[in-house]
């Protein structure tokens, strides 16, 4: 099937965001005293929603957390990444190679999707073209935010690519019934995902797969 759109996920497939983000998880929650490893983070926390990866956090301390964290923690992902973000290989030449229609579908607030993009130089590249769970009420792996963005392109689901890098993105991209592909940046993608869904281990090869299926 011919590709006639491209979905991406954000943090992890556009940005190189991830680890940056879990340091600053494992920081804050170890000031509450619980002690966890950035890579445990990576493994249980990417791609979720904030609010079930808080209650997973007070299920292991065994407390609340206070009702600033949240907001103290986006505030210190936020000084990082103005201080470290930087964008995925390849990134922005994907976006000026692409000859389909494209957009981003995250589960983050849009402040954070907009600075990231911003501080990477690919936010004048999704101009109207962003979509945010906590605008849209649908989070990952529901389909509800990919088929949002799908009908705001103006393209049916079936002919849509979805790019992402965590199980939750790439299971709501099944379940949007999409073209997924797996960007595996470091191997990262569990082996237990792959179940129709395609390894895409240089972002840089996008524009030249959507070309190859005929999309135009």
């Amino acid at each position: 099937m011919a590709i006639e759109a491209v979905i991406f996920d954000c943090d992890g497939t556009l940005v190189d965001s991830e680890t940056l983000g879990n340091e600053v998880l494992v920081e804050c929650v170890g000031e509450h005293g619980l002690l966890l490893t950035v890579e445990e983070a990576l493994t249980h926390f990417t791609g979720r929603k904030m609010a079930d990866c808080v209650a997973e956090l007070e299920q292991r301390l065994g407390k609340a957390l206070p009702a600033d964290f949240v907001p103290d923690l986006r505030a210190r992902m936020a000084r990082t990444f103005r201080e470290r973000l930087r964008p995925i290989d390849g990134a922005l030449s994907v976006l000026q190679r692409l000859r389909v229609p494209y957009c981003v579908a995250s589960s983050g607030p849009r402040e954070k999707i907009e600075l990231s993009l911003g501080l990477t130089g690919m936010l004048g590249y999704f101009h109207g073209r962003v979509f945010s769970s906590y605008e849209h009420g649908s989070w990952k792996p529901d389909p509800g935010l990919f088929l949002h963005a799908a009908a705001a392109l103006g393209i049916a689901p079936s002919p849509c690519a979805v790019v992402a890098d965590s199980p939750p993105g790439l299971q709501a991209g099944l379940a949007a019934g999409m073209i997924v592909f797996a960007f595996r940046q470091r191997g990262a993608i569990p082996g237990d995902t792959a179940d129709g869904v395609r390894i895409l281990e240089d972002l840089a090869d996008l524009p030249r797969i959507v070309a190859a299926s005929g999309g135009s």
